[in-house]
Parts: C-alpha cells; structure tokens; sequence
C-alpha cells in the first residue's frame, strides 16, 4: 500500500515570513524559508486525508491542486488549525457532497461554536455542509483507511497525533505519554513539530524533537511547525543527523 505525503504547510501560527517582523529569515529569498500554517494532505488508495485546515486551507488547497476530500482531522480548536473549514463550500459545491470532519468531543463543541452559522436550524444558502464525527482514543477508519489517534499534550491541552499506515504526524506536543509510544513505534516516517532551538511552554524545542525521534526510532523523521526563530532552512536543515530533515512546504514524499 503506497500512500503520498504532501506538507502543505510548515510554519507555526503565525507563519513564515511573520507580520511585520524584519528579521533575516522573513526576508529570505529561499522558498523553503515560506511556510503557511501546518497542514499535511495523505493520499492513500485514491483517498485524499487532510490533517488540519487552517487559515491558509483556500491557498493550499489550490496550490496542491487538490480536487476532493474524503476526512478532514482536526488535531485541536486552536485558530491556525480549523479557520479555513468554511472554504470545504468550494468541494461541497463541485463534488455534491458534505465535508466530513473528525475530532474529539471538545474540538468538536469548538466547531459548532466559531462556525455556528453552518450548523444552525435555519441554514442560509451556500453555507459549508459539514458533518462533525466525534472520534476518541480508539482507531476508526475513513473509507475503510484505518486511523489510529495518538494522546499528546500541548502544555496543559489534550491534542491528537495520527497514525495511518506507517505515516505518524505529531504536531502542537510538548509531552507524548509513554504509554501512547506503541502506537508510533514501527513507523516509516515521523512527523513531529520543532518550534525553535530554545524550549517553549507548549512546543517541542528543535533538540527536544531529535530526542523523541531517538527514542521512536522511525525509519525517517521530518520537523513541521517550525517558526522564524528556528533558523535558515538551509543551515538548520545541513545540521540535523542522518534521517531527519526540516519538512518545507510543497515537499511530497513517498511511503511504500
């Protein structure tokens, strides 16, 4: 079973380059320094999975080309990873079919508040057709592709990493319980975030990530929602030791 891996976005919440910041990496002329908000898009038996979809979700629909969804998973209710599921109007319109959504309970009573307008009794037209499926720490499967959720913590909130095939995609941790490390072990590729060089409250640092990534021994490992602060892609990218690489935005890769 091959599935394809698409970084739609890398950055943090506040993306990169950062709004009105003058430092050298939000002026870099390196594509790879351009990151929209974390997002990734699996396709895996002619399925399309996305995880997250954030403020840039339009943008980076488009850029990938991407002409259907079969599940979007909501890791958690932060702004920079559900702001842009009004835009799922757009396959609504084009596919004739509702959006489905998976997150857990709270994310999901999240959704009904920011979008309550697409959820009410009396829908004004063109609004987005979503159907939220409440999901748990049990594995589930979206057009019969198995889901595992992983329990990570982000600072003090309860967040979801997933694991599909062999592909495991942490973002928005700091702390990843051991008993949730049998869930990850085995896996071909790990994605997992690395804020910056210096730890934060609720965000792997850089050497924290390359530690988790020791110890869960994926065959590769790619850092995701990383911010300005962490560096030049380039020169963070030239330090990282064998099998682990910076993810940029529009990488694809390849899992067989």
């Amino acid at each position: 079973m091959t599935s394809k891996i698409t970084f739609l976005g890398t950055g943090t919440s506040l993306g990169v380059p950062m709004i009105a910041c003058q430092c050298p990496i939000c002026h870099s002329s390196d594509k790879k320094d351009k990151r929209l908000r974390s997002s990734v898009l699996i396709e895996i038996e002619g399925r399309n999975i996305l995880i997250d979809a954030g403020p840039d979700f339009r943008w980076q629909m488009l850029r990938s080309k991407t002409l259907h969804l079969d599940g979007i998973l909501i890791t958690h209710e932060h702004k920079d990873h559900t702001a842009g599921l009004d835009d799922v109007r757009a396959f609504n319109w084009l596919n004739n079919t509702p959006c489905h959504v998976y997150a857990e309970e709270r994310v999901l009573k999240s959704l009904r508040q920011e979008f309550a307008y697409a959820f009410s009794e009396s829908k004004y037209p063109g609004l987005p057709e979503v159907i939220l499926n409440e999901i748990d720490d049990h594995p589930f499967a979206i057009e019969g592709i198995q889901i595992i959720p992983i329990r990570v913590m982000h600072h003090r909130l309860p967040v979801f990493g997933f694991r599909i095939g062999d592909f495991t995609y942490i973002t928005d941790a700091n702390y990843i319980p051991k008993e949730e490390y049998y869930k990850i072990y085995g896996s071909k590729v790990l994605v997992i975030n690395g804020l910056r060089p210096e730890p934060h409250i609720s965000h792997f640092s850089l050497p924290q990530a390359l530690e988790m990534i020791e110890v869960l021994k994926p065959e590769r490992a790619y850092i995701t929602h990383i911010s300005h602060q962490l560096g030049f892609h380039r020169t963070v990218n030239d330090s990282l030791p064998p099998g682990v690489e910076l993810a940029y935005d529009g990488l694809q890769i390849e899992i067989r």
